[in-house]
C-alpha cells in the first residue's frame, strides 16, 4: 500500500508516525513553511518538522493545484490520506490515487464538517465527540464513512485538550482503517442525519458575552482555547482569558468583577465566572489575583 499523507498542524503528526510504521509513504504534502513569533521566523509546519525527521519526501504548497496534482501522479500512489491539512483536496488530485482520498476527521459526521469541528463541539456544549475516517468526496466532509470513534467531553475540558486526545485516537483508528482498505475489507457506509457546520474560527468568536449564563460563557472559553484565545474588551482594549472556571459565589451584574474570599470572579447573566489566569493589553499572562491587585481593586469587563 504506497500513500501519499497531506497534514499540516501538530494534531496530523501522531497519524503521519502511525502510517509511516505501517505503510510505505511516498510523499508528505504539507502547507509552506510561514512566520511566527514576534520575529516572524519562517517556520516549517509540525507535519513537515515529523516527516523530515522520519526521512520522508515532502512537498510543500498552500494550494493543492495543478503542480501538486503532477507530482502525486508521479508517484502512482494507491492511497491519499489527509488530517487538518488546511485545505480542499479538488479534481483532479481527488482522483489521482489508484483508490481516491481518506480523510481523519474529528468529529461526530455529519454533526461538525468544517474546519473547527472540536472546537465548535465543545462551545455548543456538546457532551460527546469523536473521529471519524471518511471516503473524501467533492463535497464538504460528506463522504461515506469508513470508521468512527466516540468519547465524552470532560465538563472542564479545552478544545485544544480534546483535540490533542482525538489526534492520538485517531490515529489508531486511521491506521486501522486503512489496513482494511488495503485488505480489502474495509466498508464505508453513508453518513445519517442533518450535517451540521463547523467553520473556522475568527477573533470575534472568541469574545466572551458576559451577559449570558455561566455555562455558556464557559463553554465557548473552552472551546476557543488556546486559539485564537477568549478575550473581554477592559477599557477598550481586548483583555485575554487564559483560564477560568464557574463560581459558586453570589451573583454580580455581568462584567463587573469583584474579589470573593480570595477568589477574582466576574458577574455573568447567571452566577460569576472565577478568573485564574489573565493577560492584559500590552502585558504578559498572569495570576488573575496579581492583576485584580494591580487594578486597583475596580474593574468592569465587556
Amino acid at each position: 500500500m504506497r500513500l501519499v499523507f497531506a497534514g499540516t498542524p501538530a494534531v496530523a503528526v501522531p497519524s503521519l508516525t502511525a502510517l509511516a510504521e505501517r505503510f510505505e509513504l511516498a510523499a508528505v504534502i504539507t502547507r509552506e513553511d510561514a512566520p511566527l513569533g514576534r520575529k516572524r521566523v519562517l517556520t516549517p509546519s509540525p507535519v513537515a518538522e515529523a516527516a523530515a525527521g522520519l526521512g520522508l519526501a515532502v512537498i510543500k504548497a498552500n494550494r493543492l493545484g495543478d503542480e501538486v496534482t503532477r507530482q502525486v501522479a508521479d508517484l502512482e500512489p494507491d492511497l491519499g490520506v489527509i488530517v487538518a491539512y488546511g485545505g480542499l483536496v479538488r479534481e483532479p488530485l481527488l482522483s489521482t490515487p489508484r483508490l481516491g482520498w481518506v480523510n481523519l476527521h474529528f468529529s461526530l459526521l455529519p454533526r461538525w464538517r468544517g474546519a473547527a469541528p472540536v472546537q465548535r463541539a465543545v462551545m455548543a456544549g456538546d457532551t460527546e465527540t469523536g473521529a471519524a475516517v471518511f471516503q473524501l468526496v467533492a463535497a464538504l466532509d460528506a463522504g461515506d464513512v469508513f470508521a468512527q470513534l466516540r468519547r465524552p467531553i470532560p465538563a472542564d475540558a479545552t478544545a485544544g485538550a480534546l483535540l490533542e486526545s482525538l489526534a492520538r485516537d485517531g490515529a489508531e483508528l486511521l491506521a486501522e482503517t486503512v489496513s482494511d482498505i488495503a485488505d480489502g475489507t474495509a466498508v464505508a457506509v453513508p453518513q445519517t442525519g442533518d450535517p451540521v457546520l463547523a467553520p473556522k474560527l475568527t477573533i470575534d468568536d472568541a469574545h466572551l458575552d458576559l451577559t449570558l449564563p455561566v455555562d455558556e460563557v464557559f463553554a465557548r472559553l473552552r472551546g476557543v482555547t488556546p486559539e485564537p484565545g477568549a478575550w473581554v474588551l477592559l477599557d477598550g482594549e481586548r483583555f485575554k482569558v487564559h483560564a477560568a472556571r464557574p463560581a459558586d459565589g453570589l451573583s454580580l451584574p455581568p462584567g463587573v468583577v469583584a474579589e470573593t474570599h480570595g477568589r477574582i470572579e466576574v458577574g455573568t447573566g447567571t452566577t460569576p465566572l472565577e478568573l485564574i489566569t489573565v493577560q492584559p493589553a500590552g502585558k504578559r499572562a498572569m495570576a488573575a489575583a496579581d492583576w485584580w491587585r494591580g487594578a486597583g481593586g475596580s474593574a468592569v469587563l465587556s
